[in-house]
Protein backbone atom coordinates (compact mmCIF):
# COMPACT_ATOMS: atom_id res chain seq x y z
CA UNK A 1 0.00 0.00 0.00
CA UNK A 2 1.29 3.47 -0.94
CA UNK A 3 1.53 6.03 1.86
CA UNK A 4 -0.24 8.70 -0.22
CA UNK A 5 -3.13 6.57 -1.42
CA UNK A 6 -5.96 4.59 0.11
CA UNK A 7 -7.57 1.39 -1.08
CA UNK A 8 -11.25 1.48 -1.91
CA UNK A 9 -12.69 -1.95 -2.46
CA UNK A 10 -15.57 -2.67 -4.75
CA UNK A 11 -17.78 -5.78 -4.71
CA UNK A 12 -18.17 -7.19 -8.18
CA UNK A 13 -19.80 -10.39 -9.33
CA UNK A 14 -16.78 -11.40 -11.40
CA UNK A 15 -13.90 -10.72 -11.30
CA UNK A 16 -12.93 -9.10 -7.99
CA UNK A 17 -10.46 -6.21 -8.12
CA UNK A 18 -9.54 -3.08 -6.24
CA UNK A 19 -9.17 0.59 -7.33
CA UNK A 20 -6.47 2.87 -5.97
CA UNK A 21 -7.53 6.51 -5.64
CA UNK A 22 -4.84 9.05 -4.62
CA UNK A 23 -5.83 10.85 -1.45
CA UNK A 24 -4.51 11.67 1.98
CA UNK A 25 -4.09 8.84 4.49
CA UNK A 26 -7.39 7.94 6.08
CA UNK A 27 -7.72 8.55 9.80
CA UNK A 28 -8.23 5.84 12.31
CA UNK A 29 -11.72 4.29 12.01
CA UNK A 30 -12.54 4.71 15.63
CA UNK A 31 -12.01 8.47 15.58
CA UNK A 32 -15.04 9.89 13.84
CA UNK A 33 -14.23 13.49 14.57
CA UNK A 34 -10.78 13.19 13.03
CA UNK A 35 -12.31 11.67 9.90
CA UNK A 36 -14.71 14.61 9.54
CA UNK A 37 -11.86 17.09 9.86
CA UNK A 38 -9.87 15.32 7.16
CA UNK A 39 -12.93 15.17 4.88
CA UNK A 40 -13.53 18.90 5.30
CA UNK A 41 -9.88 19.55 4.60
CA UNK A 42 -10.03 17.51 1.41
CA UNK A 43 -13.13 19.26 0.12
CA UNK A 44 -12.03 22.72 1.33
CA UNK A 45 -15.25 24.48 0.54
CA UNK A 46 -16.36 22.05 -2.13
CA UNK A 47 -19.73 20.32 -2.08
CA UNK A 48 -19.85 16.54 -1.96
CA UNK A 49 -21.98 14.56 -4.35
CA UNK A 50 -22.22 10.93 -5.24
CA UNK A 51 -22.29 9.23 -8.57
CA UNK A 52 -22.67 5.59 -9.43
CA UNK A 53 -20.04 3.94 -11.56
CA UNK A 54 -21.32 1.29 -13.91
CA UNK A 55 -19.30 -0.73 -16.39
CA UNK A 56 -19.91 -3.69 -18.63
CA UNK A 57 -18.95 -5.84 -15.64
CA UNK A 58 -21.94 -4.46 -13.64
CA UNK A 59 -20.06 -2.44 -11.07
CA UNK A 60 -21.92 -2.48 -7.74
CA UNK A 61 -19.56 -0.18 -5.86
CA UNK A 62 -20.17 3.51 -5.28
CA UNK A 63 -17.43 6.10 -5.19
CA UNK A 64 -17.74 9.45 -3.50
CA UNK A 65 -16.17 12.36 -5.35
CA UNK A 66 -15.94 16.06 -4.66
CA UNK A 67 -17.24 18.65 -7.08
CA UNK A 68 -16.49 22.33 -7.09
CA UNK A 69 -19.64 24.17 -6.13
CA UNK A 70 -18.82 26.82 -8.71
CA UNK A 71 -19.12 24.28 -11.52
CA UNK A 72 -22.79 23.81 -10.76
CA UNK A 73 -23.54 27.51 -11.42
CA UNK A 74 -24.65 28.59 -14.84
CA UNK A 75 -22.31 31.40 -16.02
CA UNK A 76 -24.88 32.52 -18.57
CA UNK A 77 -27.45 33.43 -15.94
CA UNK A 78 -26.06 36.97 -15.63
CA UNK A 79 -25.70 37.56 -19.37
CA UNK A 80 -29.15 39.04 -19.94
CA UNK A 81 -28.54 41.65 -17.25
CA UNK A 82 -25.11 42.48 -18.67
CA UNK A 83 -26.54 42.76 -22.16
CA UNK A 84 -29.27 45.05 -20.91
CA UNK A 85 -26.69 47.23 -19.19
CA UNK A 86 -24.56 47.42 -22.32
CA UNK A 87 -27.59 48.31 -24.40
CA UNK A 88 -28.51 51.05 -21.97
CA UNK A 89 -24.99 52.44 -22.12
CA UNK A 90 -25.06 52.35 -25.90
CA UNK A 91 -28.26 54.36 -26.07
CA UNK A 92 -27.15 57.00 -23.58
CA UNK A 93 -26.14 60.28 -25.17
CA UNK A 94 -22.69 61.69 -24.64
CA UNK A 95 -23.28 65.21 -23.35
CA UNK A 96 -19.59 66.15 -23.15
CA UNK A 97 -19.57 68.13 -26.39
CA UNK A 98 -22.82 69.91 -25.56
CA UNK A 99 -21.54 70.87 -22.12
CA UNK A 100 -18.29 72.22 -23.57
CA UNK A 101 -20.14 74.22 -26.23
CA UNK A 102 -22.51 75.62 -23.63
CA UNK A 103 -19.56 76.62 -21.46
CA UNK A 104 -17.96 78.29 -24.51
CA UNK A 105 -21.15 80.17 -25.32
CA UNK A 106 -21.56 81.30 -21.70
CA UNK A 107 -17.98 82.52 -21.58
CA UNK A 108 -18.39 84.36 -24.86
CA UNK A 109 -21.55 86.10 -23.67
CA UNK A 110 -19.77 87.23 -20.52
CA UNK A 111 -16.82 88.46 -22.56
CA UNK A 112 -19.00 90.30 -25.08
CA UNK A 113 -21.12 92.14 -22.52
CA UNK A 114 -18.54 92.71 -19.79
CA UNK A 115 -14.93 92.44 -20.94
CA UNK A 116 -14.84 93.77 -24.50
CA UNK A 117 -13.44 97.28 -25.00
CA UNK A 118 -16.07 100.00 -25.19
CA UNK A 119 -14.16 103.25 -25.50
CA UNK A 120 -16.09 104.72 -28.44
CA UNK A 121 -19.84 104.00 -28.11
CA UNK A 122 -20.89 107.12 -30.03
CA UNK A 123 -18.53 106.31 -32.89
CA UNK A 124 -19.84 102.74 -32.96
CA UNK A 125 -23.36 104.04 -33.48
CA UNK A 126 -22.13 106.30 -36.27
CA UNK A 127 -20.35 103.40 -38.00
CA UNK A 128 -23.47 101.22 -37.72
CA UNK A 129 -25.64 103.90 -39.31
CA UNK A 130 -23.14 104.36 -42.13
CA UNK A 131 -22.97 100.62 -42.83
CA UNK A 132 -26.77 100.40 -42.88
CA UNK A 133 -26.90 103.36 -45.30
CA UNK A 134 -28.93 105.35 -42.79
CA UNK A 135 -26.64 108.36 -43.19
CA UNK A 136 -26.03 110.19 -46.40
CA UNK A 137 -22.71 111.17 -47.91
CA UNK A 138 -21.09 113.39 -45.30
CA UNK A 139 -17.59 113.20 -46.73
CA UNK A 140 -16.33 110.54 -44.28
CA UNK A 141 -14.73 107.51 -45.93
CA UNK A 142 -15.37 104.26 -44.10
CA UNK A 143 -12.50 101.89 -43.46
CA UNK A 144 -12.32 99.40 -46.35
CA UNK A 145 -11.47 96.43 -44.13
CA UNK A 146 -14.42 97.24 -41.87
CA UNK A 147 -16.76 97.46 -44.86
CA UNK A 148 -15.47 94.10 -46.14
CA UNK A 149 -16.01 92.52 -42.72
CA UNK A 150 -19.56 93.85 -42.61
CA UNK A 151 -20.53 92.36 -45.97
CA UNK A 152 -18.79 89.05 -45.40
CA UNK A 153 -20.83 88.58 -42.23
CA UNK A 154 -23.99 88.79 -44.33
CA UNK A 155 -22.61 86.18 -46.71
CA UNK A 156 -21.77 83.91 -43.79
CA UNK A 157 -25.48 83.73 -42.89
CA UNK A 158 -26.32 82.40 -46.37
CA UNK A 159 -23.39 79.99 -46.26
CA UNK A 160 -24.46 78.46 -42.94
CA UNK A 161 -28.04 78.17 -44.16
CA UNK A 162 -26.78 76.12 -47.11
CA UNK A 163 -24.72 73.90 -44.79
CA UNK A 164 -27.36 73.31 -42.10
CA UNK A 165 -30.38 72.80 -44.35
CA UNK A 166 -31.15 69.96 -44.59
CA UNK A 167 -28.09 67.95 -43.46
CA UNK A 168 -27.58 69.91 -40.24
CA UNK A 169 -31.09 69.47 -38.89
CA UNK A 170 -31.43 67.90 -35.46
CA UNK A 171 -33.18 64.59 -34.84
CA UNK A 172 -34.22 65.82 -31.39
CA UNK A 173 -37.92 66.65 -31.23
CA UNK A 174 -38.72 70.32 -30.80
CA UNK A 175 -35.30 71.58 -31.94
CA UNK A 176 -35.70 73.30 -35.31
CA UNK A 177 -32.80 74.91 -37.10
CA UNK A 178 -34.55 77.71 -39.00
CA UNK A 179 -35.18 80.02 -35.99
CA UNK A 180 -31.46 79.96 -35.19
CA UNK A 181 -30.58 80.64 -38.82
CA UNK A 182 -32.88 83.67 -38.85
CA UNK A 183 -31.32 84.96 -35.64
CA UNK A 184 -27.84 84.38 -37.06
CA UNK A 185 -28.51 87.13 -39.61
CA UNK A 186 -28.29 89.53 -36.67
CA UNK A 187 -26.32 87.61 -34.04
CA UNK A 188 -23.98 85.46 -36.13
CA UNK A 189 -22.21 82.69 -34.25
CA UNK A 190 -23.59 83.96 -30.94
CA UNK A 191 -27.06 82.93 -32.15
CA UNK A 192 -25.93 79.63 -33.71
CA UNK A 193 -24.00 78.28 -30.74
CA UNK A 194 -27.16 77.44 -28.71
CA UNK A 195 -28.31 75.32 -31.63
CA UNK A 196 -24.94 73.56 -31.73
CA UNK A 197 -25.47 72.71 -28.06
CA UNK A 198 -28.93 71.21 -28.71
CA UNK A 199 -28.10 69.57 -32.05
CA UNK A 200 -28.38 65.79 -32.18
CA UNK A 201 -27.58 63.77 -35.32
CA UNK A 202 -28.66 62.19 -37.58
CA UNK A 203 -30.96 64.59 -39.45
CA UNK A 204 -34.59 63.62 -40.05
CA UNK A 205 -35.46 61.92 -43.30
CA UNK A 206 -36.16 64.14 -46.28
CA UNK A 207 -39.04 63.81 -48.70
CA UNK A 208 -38.36 64.09 -52.41
CA UNK A 209 -41.09 66.69 -52.75
CA UNK A 210 -39.18 69.05 -50.43
CA UNK A 211 -36.30 69.41 -52.90
CA UNK A 212 -38.40 71.55 -55.22
CA UNK A 213 -39.83 73.83 -52.54
CA UNK A 214 -38.51 76.92 -50.77
CA UNK A 215 -35.96 77.23 -49.22
CA UNK A 216 -34.19 74.07 -50.42
CA UNK A 217 -34.61 74.94 -54.10
CA UNK A 218 -32.76 78.21 -53.43
CA UNK A 219 -30.11 76.82 -51.09
CA UNK A 220 -29.37 73.83 -53.34
CA UNK A 221 -29.12 75.93 -56.49
CA UNK A 222 -25.71 76.06 -58.17
CA UNK A 223 -26.48 79.63 -59.18
CA UNK A 224 -26.71 80.58 -55.51
CA UNK A 225 -23.36 78.91 -54.84
CA UNK A 226 -21.71 80.71 -57.78
CA UNK A 227 -22.99 84.11 -56.66
CA UNK A 228 -21.94 83.39 -53.07
CA UNK A 229 -18.38 82.45 -54.06
CA UNK A 230 -18.04 85.36 -56.49
CA UNK A 231 -19.28 87.84 -53.89
CA UNK A 232 -16.87 86.43 -51.32
CA UNK A 233 -13.93 86.74 -53.71
CA UNK A 234 -14.90 90.34 -54.45
CA UNK A 235 -15.18 91.28 -50.77
CA UNK A 236 -11.85 89.68 -49.89
CA UNK A 237 -10.16 91.34 -52.85
CA UNK A 238 -11.55 94.72 -51.77
CA UNK A 239 -9.98 94.29 -48.32
CA UNK A 240 -6.73 92.84 -49.64
CA UNK A 241 -6.14 95.83 -51.93
CA UNK A 242 -6.31 98.24 -49.00
CA UNK A 243 -2.98 99.77 -48.02
CA UNK A 244 -1.18 99.19 -44.73
CA UNK A 245 -2.58 102.36 -43.14
CA UNK A 246 -6.12 101.06 -43.57
CA UNK A 247 -5.24 97.78 -41.88
CA UNK A 248 -3.51 99.62 -39.05
CA UNK A 249 -6.60 101.76 -38.57
CA UNK A 250 -8.81 98.67 -38.50
CA UNK A 251 -6.57 97.09 -35.86
CA UNK A 252 -6.92 100.22 -33.74
CA UNK A 253 -10.69 100.08 -34.14
CA UNK A 254 -10.70 96.50 -32.84
CA UNK A 255 -8.88 97.61 -29.71
CA UNK A 256 -11.24 100.49 -28.98
CA UNK A 257 -14.67 99.66 -30.43
CA UNK A 258 -17.03 97.09 -28.92
CA UNK A 259 -19.00 96.88 -32.16
CA UNK A 260 -15.97 96.11 -34.36
CA UNK A 261 -14.30 93.88 -31.76
CA UNK A 262 -17.40 91.71 -31.34
CA UNK A 263 -17.97 91.53 -35.11
CA UNK A 264 -14.43 90.38 -35.82
CA UNK A 265 -14.71 87.76 -33.05
CA UNK A 266 -17.96 86.59 -34.65
CA UNK A 267 -16.18 86.20 -38.00
CA UNK A 268 -13.46 84.12 -36.32
CA UNK A 269 -16.00 81.80 -34.67
CA UNK A 270 -17.91 81.20 -37.90
CA UNK A 271 -14.66 80.40 -39.70
CA UNK A 272 -13.69 77.96 -36.94
CA UNK A 273 -16.93 75.95 -36.95
CA UNK A 274 -17.36 75.89 -40.75
CA UNK A 275 -15.04 72.89 -41.50
CA UNK A 276 -17.05 70.65 -39.17
CA UNK A 277 -20.35 71.49 -40.84
CA UNK A 278 -18.78 71.03 -44.26
CA UNK A 279 -17.72 67.53 -43.24
CA UNK A 280 -21.18 66.83 -41.79
CA UNK A 281 -22.85 67.89 -45.04
CA UNK A 282 -20.31 65.92 -47.08
CA UNK A 283 -21.06 62.79 -45.05
CA UNK A 284 -24.81 63.19 -45.51
CA UNK A 285 -24.31 63.42 -49.28
CA UNK A 286 -21.99 60.37 -49.28
CA UNK A 287 -19.22 62.41 -50.90
CA UNK A 288 -16.44 61.81 -48.37
CA UNK A 289 -14.38 59.61 -50.72
CA UNK A 290 -14.43 61.86 -53.77
CA UNK A 291 -14.57 65.19 -51.95
CA UNK A 292 -12.10 64.59 -49.12
CA UNK A 293 -9.47 66.66 -50.93
CA UNK A 294 -11.50 69.81 -50.32
CA UNK A 295 -11.61 69.44 -46.53
CA UNK A 296 -8.18 71.07 -45.93
CA UNK A 297 -9.31 74.04 -48.03
CA UNK A 298 -12.30 74.67 -45.75
CA UNK A 299 -9.98 76.18 -43.13
CA UNK A 300 -9.68 79.20 -45.45
CA UNK A 301 -12.19 81.67 -43.99
CA UNK A 302 -15.41 81.73 -46.00
CA UNK A 303 -13.80 80.99 -49.39
CA UNK A 304 -13.09 77.33 -48.55
CA UNK A 305 -16.67 76.51 -47.47
CA UNK A 306 -18.04 78.56 -50.40
CA UNK A 307 -15.96 76.48 -52.82
CA UNK A 308 -17.36 73.30 -51.30
CA UNK A 309 -20.93 74.58 -51.68
CA UNK A 310 -20.25 75.08 -55.37
CA UNK A 311 -18.70 71.64 -55.97
CA UNK A 312 -20.84 69.44 -53.70
CA UNK A 313 -23.25 66.99 -55.38
CA UNK A 314 -26.94 67.92 -55.33
CA UNK A 315 -29.31 66.11 -53.01
CA UNK A 316 -31.05 64.59 -56.02
CA UNK A 317 -27.84 62.64 -56.75
CA UNK A 318 -27.89 60.79 -53.42
CA UNK A 319 -30.53 58.39 -52.07
CA UNK A 320 -33.38 60.32 -50.47
CA UNK A 321 -35.90 58.55 -48.28
CA UNK A 322 -39.60 59.10 -48.75
CA UNK A 323 -41.23 58.84 -45.30
CA UNK A 324 -44.93 59.07 -44.76
CA UNK A 325 -44.49 62.00 -42.41
CA UNK A 326 -42.60 65.14 -43.16
CA UNK A 327 -39.32 65.70 -41.30
CA UNK A 328 -38.77 68.79 -39.20
CA UNK A 329 -36.68 71.61 -40.59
Amino acid sequence: MFPSSSLISGNFSSPKFSIRVPCEPLPKPNKVTSFLKVSLKLCNGLSVSTCALSTKWKINGVLQICHNSLNTENPKETLPEDENNSNKLGTERDWTTSILLFALWTGLMYYVFVLTPNQTPSRDMYFLEKLLNLKGDDGFEMNKVLVSLWYIMGLWSISYSMLLLPSGRSSKDGVRVWPFLVLSCFGGAYALLPYFVLWKPPPPSLEESELGRWPLNFLESKLTAVVLLAAGLGVFAYAALANADVWTEFYQYCRESKFIHVTFLDFTLLSTFAPFWVYNDMTARKWTNKGSWILPLTVIPFLGPALYLLLRPPLSAVPVSSPTTKGDD
